[in-house]
């Protein structure tokens, strides 16, 4: 599974649609590469990642933090960001990539801090997934509403 979107965000292999395991994979990578903007993938970060895979996915924790585990691995690897969010954009409905913007700004708003460095890049990948700036700021005032009721 790793080895195959790693394939797909290089481009070696023609996009089609994701299948379940590679979304969890993908939106997982993509929540690491958030939280590691800012050089500080803080505990509330990985929890956060975790809370978001349990919740999307209806997974235990143990399925949750092997995600995030391959997940981390696999951002580690994976090329630029603006690949890695094409193979997104191309394979997985605007419906779905809305969420996906939810689930970034919480990780982004876990810590408490929003730092320049999230901040920048959730600006570009919200906009690489082609994600209005309209539905952007609607996925962070939910983010935020649900991390203010925690």
């Amino acid at each position: 599974m790793l080895a195959d979107l790693l394939k797909l965000l290089r481009g070696e292999a023609e996009p089609s649609a994701l299948s379940t395991e590679d979304q969890k994979l993908a939106l997982a990578a993509l929540m690491v590469r958030v939280a590691r903007a800012d050089h500080d993938y803080a505990a509330s970060e990985v929890a956060m990642i975790d809370s978001v895979l349990k919740r999307r996915f209806e997974l235990d924790d143990a399925a949750a933090a092997a995600i995030r585990a391959d997940a981390e691995t696999l951002e580690a690897q994976a090329p630029d960001t603006v690949r890695f969010t094409r193979t997104i954009k191309d394979t997985v409905p605007y419906e779905t990539r809305d969420a996906i913007a939810e689930a970034l700004w919480s990780i982004a708003l876990a810590d408490g801090d929003r730092a320049d460095e999230e901040n920048a890049l959730l600006r570009m990948v919200v906009n690489l997934l082609g994600i209005t700036d309209q539905d952007s700021a609607l996925a962070r005032q939910r983010a935020e509403a649900a991390i203010g009721s925690q």
